[in-house]
């Protein structure tokens, strides 16, 4: 059993003093809900994604398969308010998660329904995952993604990024984007970083690294905790939201506290807030609700 201590890292990262085994169950959410076993809860928060994308599709005026890219599944879908002018609304962009190895655009719109019915563009972005895609090129896609919008909608009222583990990590790597060599700087108003890593490091040393194939450089240079103190804010009345549920991991509770840290030492417009009484999936799934904490958190960010 490979014991993580003493491999080069500063002594004040407690991840480093657990055995492979607890490092494993840290980083393996799933075995942190409560409310289910857990393969019963990935059964579970993948229907409810199936559902409520399918419902989306056949309810709401939206653009599928759209491409903002050459690569294979570089494509957004897009959904729209019903009474829309399509180009001077707020865009909320979601990153599903998935350790970067699983999950799919077509099974992740959640919250299609409650915030088009509030005026809000929803745009589900699809990017290139483990083992075919590697970690940089993902940061690119969802990069490009992201310009995609803002050169499509240029008079769009904001452009708002959320993402869920895996996608929060990728959200949160938009707040270190270059977008000179895009050509466009998009109209960054808003984060909402739900139950992310931040910090990769420690997953180089879980089974999750088998398809992403992490080197520690790879890692370091994948991680917005280690960089984002040192990065300009685009516009710095951008808002950060660090989320976390109750039953997520000890480990995810500290990747999303210390990050928010970060943030306030940076020049960030931070918060962070920790959702009663949810787990790593639900705090998801109840986006599709329209009374949920998270989404009327989202409502009064966009709309402030």
């Amino acid at each position: 059993m490979m014991d993580v201590s003493g491999v080069g890292f500063p002594s004040k990262v407690p991840w480093k003093k657990m055995s492979a085994e607890e490092l494993e169950n840290q980083y393996c959410p799933s075995r942190w809900v409560v409310r289910l076993g857990a393969e019963e809860a990935l059964r579970t928060y993948s229907q409810i994604g199936i559902e409520a994308t399918t419902r989306a599709r056949a309810t709401r005026k939206s653009l599928l398969h759209v491409p903002y890219g050459d690569g294979e599944g570089e494509k957004v879908d897009i959904y729209f308010p019903d009474e829309s002018s399509e180009g001077s609304l707020p865009f909320f962009l979601f990153f599903h998660g998935g350790y970067w190895q699983s999950g799919s655009k077509d099974e992740s719109a959640f919250m299609v329904h409650p915030l088009t019915a509030q005026g809000v563009a929803v745009v589900i972005v699809a990017y290139g995952i483990a083992p075919k895609g590697t970690l940089d090129h993902m940061v690119d896609q969802v990069t490009r993604s992201v310009a995609f919008v803002q050169k499509r909608y240029p008079s769009n009222k904001g452009i708002y990024l959320c993402g869920h583990s895996a996608g929060a990590h990728l959200a949160a790597m938009m707040l270190l984007a270059d977008w000179t060599k895009h050509g466009v700087t998009p109209n960054l108003r808003g984060f909402f970083l739900v139950s992310g890593v931040f910090d990769l490091e420690p997953i180089v040393y879980t089974s999750q690294n088998v398809a992403l194939q992490l080197t520690l450089e790879d890692a370091q240079r994948n991680s917005p905790q280690l960089k984002v103190a040192q990065a300009q804010p685009v516009d710095p009345t951008c808002r950060v939201l660090v989320v976390v549920g109750q039953f997520d991991s000890p480990e995810f509770h500290r990747q999303s506290w210390e990050f928010y840290q970060t943030l306030c030492q940076g020049e960030w417009k931070a918060s962070f807030e920790e959702l009663h009484d949810v787990d790593h999936f639900e705090i998801v799934e109840n986006l599709t609700q329209k009374d949920n904490v998270l989404t009327q958190i989202i409502l009064k960010t966009i709309f402030q």
